[in-house]
Order: C-alpha cells, then sequence, then structure tokens
C-alpha cells in the first residue's frame, strides 16, 4: 500500500514511545510504502485536495532515524490510505484540517480515523454517547450548577473540554477556599463550557488507556498510575505507565463500544477508563502503542496494520 502519515514536525517524534513511529516501523517491515507530510501541507487546490508529501524512507538508525525524498504536491486520493495523527490541541487549524481531509474522502481517499468522525467526538464530550459506562458528569458553563454537583458529590474533577495531557484539571473538595477562582478561571468568568466528574478514587490504581482497532479491543491497556502526591495519571504529568490485561470490565466497555465507533469511521481509539467508568474516547491521535508491546509483548502496531490491510 501507499500510506500517507498527517503528523507532527518528524524531528519532534520521540521513537522509544510514539505510536505513530511504530506504525511507520511496522508499514515498512511489511513493504509498504510510506509518505508524510504535516497538516500545514494541506491544501485545496483546482478542485482537489493536495498534500505537499514526501516519500519517507526508514533508516533503522536511532539518531537520523529516517530521509526523506524532495516534497511534491499530490493528491490524496492517489493514497491507499491517509493516516491522520496530528496531536492536538483540537484547534481551528486542527479543524479545517479536517474539512480539508473529508473533502478529500468525497473524491474517493480512504481517511482514518475520519474526519467528521474526529470533528463528531469531542474527547471528554463523547462519553455521553455511553452513558452508562461513565461516572456522574456534568457539562456546564454555569457556577451555580458546578457548586450544586460539588455540593451531591463532596469530591470532584474539573476540567477544561479541549485539554490535552492532564493539563489544567482540578480536583475541588467540599469547602475548598480556591473553588471560587477555579470555577472562574476555567470557565473564564462563565464564557467557557467545561466538564465536571465525581472524583474516582481508583485513579490510585491507574488511568487505563484501552486501545481499540477495528472494533476490536487490544487485550492489553496501559494503566496510567500516578506519582505520589497527584491526582493525574497522565504520562504528560508524571504518570509511570503499567501494562496489564484488561479487566472483564475494560473488557464489557471496548466490546460494547467497538462495533459503534467503527461504524463512526473510527479505526482507531483510546477509551480512557478509571476503575468501572469510561472517562474519555480519544479520537485524534491515541497513543501507548509501544508501552504496550514493550511491556505485554503484544505488537499493537500489527494489529492496527491487520486491520488496515483488511479495509483497503
Amino acid at each position: 500500500m501507499k500510506i500517507a502519515f498527517v503528523a507532527d514536525p518528524l524531528d519532534s517524534f520521540k521513537l522509544e514511545k510514539d505510536s505513530t513511529y511504530a506504525m511507520m516501523r511496522e508499514a515498512a517491515r511489511r513493504g509498504h510504502e510510506l509518505h508524510a507530510l504535516e497538516p500545514s501541507d494541506l491544501a485545496w487546490h483546482k478542485q482537489s485536495v493536495i498534500g505537499h508529501a514526501s516519500r519517507l524512507h526508514l533508516t533503522g538508525e536511532s539518531g537520523n532515524w529516517y530521509r526523506c525524498d524532495p516534497a511534491r504536491d499530490t493528491a490524496l486520493e492517489q493514497f491507499d490510505a491517509v493516516l491522520m495523527r496530528k496531536d492536538p490541541p483540537f484547534d481551528m487549524e486542527y479543524v479545517y484540517s479536517t474539512y480539508l481531509l473529508e473533502i478529500a474522502e468525497q473524491r474517493g481517499a480512504r481517511v482514518f480515523n475520519r474526519p467528521r468522525a474526529i470533528r463528531d467526538f469531542n474527547e471528554k464530550m463523547a462519553i455521553a454517547r455511553f452513558a452508562p459506562f461513565t461516572a456522574p458528569t456534568l457539562v456546564t458553563r454555569r457556577e451555580d450548577l458546578l457548586r450544586g454537583f460539588l455540593a451531591d458529590h463532596g469530591d470532584i474533577v474539573l476540567k477544561p473540554l479541549d485539554g490535552m495531557g492532564g493539563s489544567s484539571v482540578f480536583r475541588v473538595r467540599a469547602n475548598d477556599p480556591n473553588i471560587s477562582v477555579i470555577i472562574e478561571t476555567l470557565t473564564a468568568l462563565g464564557s467557557r463550557t467545561i466538564m465536571a466528574q465525581r472524583y474516582l478514587p481508583a485513579i490510585s490504581d491507574g488511568d487505563k488507556r484501552v486501545l481499540v482497532i477495528g472494533g476490536e479491543p487490544v487485550p492489553f491497556c496501559l494503566a496510567r498510575i500516578p506519582r505520589p502526591g497527584e491526582t493525574r495519571g497522565n504520562l504528560a504529568a508524571g504518570g509511570t505507565g503499567v501494562a496489564r490485561p484488561l479487566t472483564v470490565r475494560d473488557r464489557e466497555i471496548a466490546e460494547t463500544l467497538g462495533p459503534q465507533l467503527m461504524e463512526a469511521g473510527l479505526l482507531l481509539v483510546g477509551l480512557d477508563v478509571i476503575g468501572d467508568n469510561l472517562t474519555e474516547v480519544n479520537v485524534t491521535s491515541p497513543t501507548c502503542f509501544q508501552e504496550i508491546s514493550q511491556q505485554s509483548g503484544f505488537d499493537v502496531a500489527a494489529m492496527l496494520l491487520n486491520s488496515l490491510e483488511k479495509l483497503i
């Protein structure tokens, strides 16, 4: 296959943990032709969506790990698959990229994850589609509702709807002297909608990343365990990742959601599960491939390529 990766700059990759690199390495091992471009390389030109893409060659070296042929404009439908792997933030430039990729789909391009699905599944809000699996949750910009939610549950987490890596996530308890300023800051004085969730003590055992590929769960998750004194398990916030087999509940959630996610055009999804509760549905550029593979021996990238090859 001829595969195009829309991703962050190649020089920013951390090879020891980058999931996109794991995908590239497995695709190259299978003899597929790799191409790389950034969202800024997309354009609608002469009624076609083109990518200023470079043929990518992996060298196998840890330092200079790749070389690229000169970039050239290529209509996206000329690739067998286009993998959208740009990391958040999910800002308006990201949205514009999904618009361009959706136009490319109309001309025959095969884009994964589907751009419309990426837009439709806000990674925080998407849990509302699967409410039976979630902890008590409130989405609002109203201070009175947020205070009422805190009064009802006594210990809650507040977070923005567009955050990543655990940024701007606050744990708030009843009678917290900072509650007013936290709500004012996160909601921008009532002008920005945020999420509140009941605090889940099971976070101490890890915020589990459960990967779903082609509608099927990867049999191992990565439990991201908070460092001492921290309530966030995100690796970006200093959490430690430990690969574990899926629990019965993890599998129930993944197997229930998997077919629905795949039908929506989401080839790869990262479900975040704390204890028995679904907390996020990650669709932009789910990661943890390498950590799971290194610790469990299960080849996550091979599962993704198997699914992609079957679809194409």
